[in-house]
């Protein structure tokens, strides 16, 4: 089976992950970030975390789960955007005590999306589910960047894209990695 993401140790003993893929509850073609296979792999050690992320997202609870876990996490836990950290990706990285962007690394959110099919009840259900999960996904948001829900929730209904400058302008990151 192969994994998008890699962990390493470094010399002082930093442990580090890099995060390459999409945010997945399940595999299907054994190439997604799994919630379960996150666990295994954050738990089987202990001291601080290096996390590497270059994802365009995926699945908003299982980002949700992975978060957590991270929060939960013993360790400091920084967070060094590569590439991009888009969608559920850019959920995950709010968990960091210090988030760091490449200069030319991409942050973006936006509002949540699902498929749905039925009447005109289901589609009203989905739009609440939508709506339940967008409130969510603000408040990780808004935990690190003390921005106003209303703010926020502007940037997702704008699908909102960021360079680290406005990142960091913004409160989504802390610093640029030189």
């Amino acid at each position: 089976m192969r994994n998008f993401w890699n962990w390493v140790r470094n010399e002082d003993g930093t442990r580090i992950l890099t995060i390459d893929g999409v945010i997945a509850e399940e595999s299907w073609f054994d190439d997604d970030v799994t919630p379960k296979l996150f666990r295994e792999q954050l738990n089987a050690g202990h001291g601080d975390i290096m996390i590497y992320i270059n994802s365009p997202g995926g699945d908003c609870i299982a980002a949700s789960q992975i978060y957590t876990m991270l929060l939960e996490y013993k360790g400091n836990v920084t967070v060094k955007i590569d590439g991009i950290a888009a969608s559920a990706a850019s959920v995950i990285a709010m968990a960091g005590t210090e988030v760091l962007m490449a200069p030319t690394s991409l942050l973006m959110l936006h509002n949540p999306l699902t498929v749905a099919i039925g009447d005109s009840e289901e589609m009203q259900k989905a739009i609440a589910m939508l709506d339940e999960v967008k409130e969510s996904i603000i408040s990780a948001y808004e935990l690190k960047t003390g921005m106003s829900r209303l703010k926020i929730s502007n940037l997702m209904d704008a699908e909102t894209w960021m360079n680290a400058k406005k990142a960091i302008e913004l409160g989504f990151a802390d610093g640029i990695l030189t």
